[in-house]
């Protein structure tokens, strides 16, 4: 359950930030502006949320989260784990099992990670579909649905609600084969904060025993 939460809190937070759509002129000009958005900004950290209900709503969880960009690098914490990625290596920590994995960063099997994400790695592989607009108190959203073209995708549907006043993904609904529902939010968005390149590598001082499994 956590390692799904924590894959799919990675595509929360960036998902399709750098997509086009192939079918939908609206939706690909919806999609493109939080492309332009996000790759301009040198810096991002923000908060989410995510809620996973079961098939007939028999398994319900919900988990917090932060994650912080840099580039290519990346920092997530959900719940007990943590991902770190210095688009070299990546750490992988669960603080009930005070465990740690290294492997090395490959961007070819990484395709759940926000560096994937943050490039075009969706354009030929989702076909977009702008489905309007939504109210919320003070703000308004545009609707964008994803539908993957490769069938054998864990997904059968990715719902994205883009903030219309800064262009900014702020949560959706993912589907999967299996029945699962997947609700997302993304708040607090901090544009280029300052972060230290420190923030993107594991530090072992600052975690006393903790048993390292190197994959390397």
């Amino acid at each position: 359950m956590k390692k799904v939460l924590l894959i799919s809190s990675l595509a929360v937070c960036c998902a399709v930030y750098t997509a086009s759509a192939q079918n939908d002129p609206k939706a690909k000009s919806v999609l493109e502006a939080v492309t332009k958005k996000v790759n301009s900004l040198k810096s991002l950290k923000a908060n989410f949320s995510i809620n996973l209900t079961g098939k007939g709503g028999k398994v319900n969880d919900v988990k917090k989260g932060t994650i912080v960009l840099k580039g290519q690098k990346y920092h997530v914490t959900l719940g007990g784990q943590e991902i770190i990625c210095d688009n070299k290596t990546t750490w992988t920590y669960t603080k009930d099992t005070k465990e740690v994995q290294i492997n090395n960063f490959n961007p070819s099997e990484q395709t759940m990670s926000p560096a994937k994400l943050l490039t075009n790695f969706y354009d030929k592989e989702y076909k977009y579909s702008y489905k309007g607009e939504k109210k919320d108190k003070a703000k308004t959203y545009d609707l964008i649905e994803l539908l993957p073209i490769d069938a054998t995708k864990k997904y059968t549907k990715i719902e994205l609600m883009v903030d219309k006043s800064n262009s900014m993904i702020a949560g959706g609904n993912i589907t999967e084969k299996n029945g699962n529902n997947i609700q997302y939010t993304v708040s607090n968005i901090t544009p280029n904060p300052n972060v230290s390149d420190a923030e993107f590598t594991w530090d072992p001082k600052s975690h006393p025993g903790v048993e390292t499994v190197d994959l390397r």
